[in-house]
């Protein structure tokens, strides 16, 4: 039988009171017509914002698609990157402004900013006001457009094409509709290039008349407007609206009306924070309300027990509490701790009924297995990799690699100082370097720092939980692998050995690590799909003028930081394959020490660019003297990590978790110091996981936080198991709830496949095609400045939000099978 709690409000009663709710509301709406400039520096009305370099290029990966002026329209970041630009469809790696500086005239309600292009010695302001229900932007110049800009500057206006996907324009007396596909018009230039067309052009654009959420009207007074198609020039490409910058004029140049349509009374739907999965029956279940604050608050919630005959029990209706507010949105929480008895459940608030979840012993037992089974064997470089009646992708960059020139910097992160570090002259093959290694993320290059990273997060896992699935075929010799098809050997282990074949294979050719190998241009960095087609799998040859010197370049900097990483990852990946492939833990262990006794034997070189480098030279050094101390006993590791300790004291809560793990091996007074350190990072940590209603640390920046999220909860782990009188288990599984859907901008499960509602588009190398990978993690929330959090589930293109990335992976298995442990749920062959 099925039962629900009737509302025992009788109907006139309800009906006079949604009638007070609508008149007290009708002040608000009138005071709200217009636009205002607000206390958080960005222009509003109820369903419209306009931000006006709130946020700016990030300078890591150039044009990361937020910044310039944008909108947030009915709750969706729909339009981006106002700002003159030097091509009507520009790409991610095109030139972009440097801000000068931004002012605010709260008197006036105006934002101005200041930018230039100082290669072209051109500087010019942005102005924005209120205007109507919309704003007015100009770009006023002092002097005239420089002669090499003129007919390649003009304001762009870029728009979500997935936002716009099936809707109509209207441009003056045309129209149209925005294609799903890339179609926009192109032409061939004298010169042989292409030339990116118009859709239409005119003084009156308007998208999505037919819908109210969407329909925006730009009217230019200083010349023409055109809609492009920007992804005929890149799958990441927008919608652009765009007007050029005139020759011969200063002053305002630039004149546009912009006005973004509002429903009355709109309020964005509450989302019912919660995890996919589910939840431990003994565990703290919380379920997270984000509530818009022009919204009603979302009253009772209800816990409905589902029968497999499909009737439904209530377990438990209660009110939902008041958090409070975190940044755009007033929060509320639902408590259903005391529901342990198992079965599946939903939750019903605010109007709306949850995904099924369920309370289980074994909820977590199968969460990773995705991203063992699928993620990491897809990933796999130098590997022909079959699922089923799918392949992946063929046996890539069997010609790797070639020795970079010095002084070359890389677009993505990398660069080589003026020493080559390396036996190998610029442009030369290095033989050995083609094994091995997983593709980084959703791109193709073998970075060092991650490799090691995801070695000792899977030697962690291995040693602490001793998993033995075996799903997949990993075939070293023949270079093959086959997901679904066990081979008699542990998964895990495999994985382990395929991340170590990479690092050795550096320290066997240069005798140090280095900072990877990557494509040597932007037409390969680029490149969608088979990682087999990027080159022709052929050693290129120099003498050959036909030769495609497509061959991947190895950076070979020998620097300090990733020589204690790299070490650090063989000395753990020693222990873990011995007893399966001997031969080469000794030769990491061996490689490991002999490492160690270089960097202790010279001065360090701190050589850094990007995010190639290796992490702060102190904190790689700890990992190498705690991983060599655990595999070799040497009282000289023990000796290094008391002597560095005031250096990584300051920085504990980076290495908390690497700490406590030699602490079996330390004596009584260090393990006093690392008490006393944890005692005060307890209280460091208290006010940070207080600051938002999740639990969690949520960091800023161009990168979300689900790595911080993991990185905590998995160093709670272990602070748990040394310290367990002062720290508790639930930010471990505060962490993995977030991961689940407890989080805000929405309940999606960040890890693909995985949970009633997951990620399935991502940025993976398979993006183009609005696709997933099965296990993955993606970034998580990127929160906006200045309060708007943000995950694209329409759009995988926000590398920042929804790029895969192999340690993030490797760290989640871990996590996985740490929050069964605390929770006494590990299968019997991994306790």
């Amino acid at each position: 039988m099925t039962h629900r709690t009737p509302s025992r409000a009788p109907i006139h009663r309800r009906a006079l009171a949604a009638a007070i709710l609508s008149v007290a509301a009708l002040p608000a709406l009138a005071a709200d017509a217009g636009l205002k400039l607000n206390d958080q520096e960005y222009f509003h009305r109820t369903g419209l914002d306009v931000l006006v370099f709130n946020n700016y290029y990030d300078g890591l990966f150039s044009d990361s698609k937020h910044a310039g002026v944008e909108l947030i329209h009915h709750g969706v970041r729909t339009a981006t990157n106002g700002d003159v630009r030097l091509s009507p469809t520009p790409e991610q790696w095109d030139p972009v402004a440097l801000m000068v500086e931004r002012k605010v005239d709260a008197a006036t309600g105006t934002v101005t900013t200041r930018l230039g292009y100082p290669q072209e010695k051109f500087e010019y302001d942005i102005r924005v006001t209120p205007q109507g229900e919309g704003v007015r932007i100009q770009v006023v110049l002092d002097k005239p457009l420089p002669a090499s800009l003129q007919g390649r500057a003009g304001f762009n206006m870029e728009f979500l094409p997935s936002a716009y996907f099936s809707k109509s324009w209207a441009m003056d007396a045309r129209n149209g509709q925005f294609p799903l596909y890339p179609s926009g018009p192109s032409s061939r230039a004298a010169d042989g290039k292409t030339v990116r067309l118009p859709i239409a052009t005119g003084n009156r654009l308007t998208l999505a008349p037919e819908d109210p959420q969407r329909r925006v009207t730009i009217e230019s007074r200083s010349g023409a407007l055109g809609l492009y198609d920007g992804r005929n020039q890149a799958q990441n490409g927008w919608f652009v609206v765009r007007t050029l910058l005139p020759a011969g004029k200063t002053g305002p140049v630039l004149d546009w009306t912009l006005t973004g349509n509002t429903v009355p009374g709109w309020t964005r739907s509450t989302v019912i924070g919660h995890s996919q999965v589910g939840y431990h029956p003994t565990q703290r279940k919380v379920a997270v309300l984000e509530n818009d604050r022009n919204a009603a608050a979302p009253g009772p919630a209800k816990l409905l027990r589902i029968d497999a005959d499909g009737s439904e029990h209530v377990a438990l209706a209660a009110d939902t509490r008041h958090w409070g507010q975190y940044l755009r949105y007033e929060y509320y929480t639902f408590d259903f701790s005391d529901v342990r008895t198992p079965g599946m459940y939903v939750i019903e608030a605010a109007g709306q009924r949850t995904h099924a979840f369920r309370i289980a012993k074994d909820v977590f037992a199968n969460a990773w297995h995705p991203t063992s089974d699928v993620f990491l064997p897809v990933q796999m470089d130098h590997m022909f990799v079959n699922e089923a009646y799918r392949v992946w992708h063929g046996r890539p960059h069997m010609d790797d690699a070639r020795q970079v020139a010095p002084n070359r910097e890389h677009f993505d992160l990398f660069a080589q100082g003026p020493d080559l570090d390396s036996p190998f002259q610029p442009g030369e093959h290095i033989p050995g370097l083609n094994y091995g290694g997983w593709f980084d993320a959703g791109d193709f290059d073998i970075r060092t720092q991650t490799h090691y990273a995801t070695v000792a997060s899977l030697v962690d896992t291995w040693e602490q939980f001793r998993p033995t699935r075996d799903e997949t075929t990993i075939d070293q010799k023949r270079k093959h692998v086959e997901i679904h098809v066990p081979d008699g050997v542990p998964d895990l282990l495999q994985q382990i050995e395929h991340g170590t074949l990479a690092l050795i294979a550096q320290h066997r050719v240069f005798g140090h690590a280095i900072p990877g190998i990557v494509e040597p241009d932007l037409g390969q960095y680029t490149h969608l799909g088979d990682a087999a087609s990027k080159t022709d799998g052929k050693v290129d040859d120099p003498s050959d003028p036909d030769s495609p010197n497509d061959d991947r370049l190895a950076f070979t900097s020998n620097t300090t930081a990733l020589n204690y990483g790299s070490a650090a990852a063989l000395a753990a990946a020693s222990r873990a394959l011995r007893g399966y492939n001997d031969a080469l833990a000794d030769e990491c262990l061996a490689t490991a020490r002999k490492v160690w006794e270089f960097e202790q034997s010279r001065e360090p070189n701190l050589f850094r660019v990007g995010n190639t480098t290796g992490g702060h030279p102190d904190d790689e050094q700890l990992h190498a003297a705690v991983q060599l101390l655990l595999s070799t006993g040497d009282d000289a590791y023990a000796d290094a990590l008391r002597a560095l300790w005031p250096k990584i004291e300051p920085r504990f809560g980076f290495n908390a978790g690497m700490v406590v793990k030699a602490l079996p091996k330390m004596d009584a007074a260090f393990a006093a110091q690392v008490r006393e350190r944890a005692v005060r990072m307890r209280k460091e940590l208290a006010p940070m996981t207080r600051e938002n209603p999740y639990g969690v640390l949520i960091t800023r920046g161009g990168w979300a936080g689900n790595g911080a999220v993991v990185g905590m909860a998995t160093t709670n782990y272990h602070l748990h198991k040394a310290f367990p009188d002062l720290f508790d288990i639930e930010p471990t599984l505060q962490g993995l709830n977030y991961l689940y859907g407890t989080h805000p901008d929405s309940n999606i499960s960040f890890v693909s496949a995985v949970g009633a509602r997951s990620k399935q588009v991502a940025y993976g190398m398979n993006r183009a095609d609005f696709s997933f990978i099965a296990g993955g993690v993606v970034p998580g929330v990127l929160v906006l400045k200045p309060d708007f959090p943000e995950n694209k589930e329409d759009w995988p293109f926000f590398w920042g939000q929804n790029e895969y990335v192999i340690n993030l992976g490797a760290s989640y298995i871990f996590l996985v099978h740490a929050a069964q442990d605390l929770l006494g749920a590990l299968p019997p062959q991994e306790r």
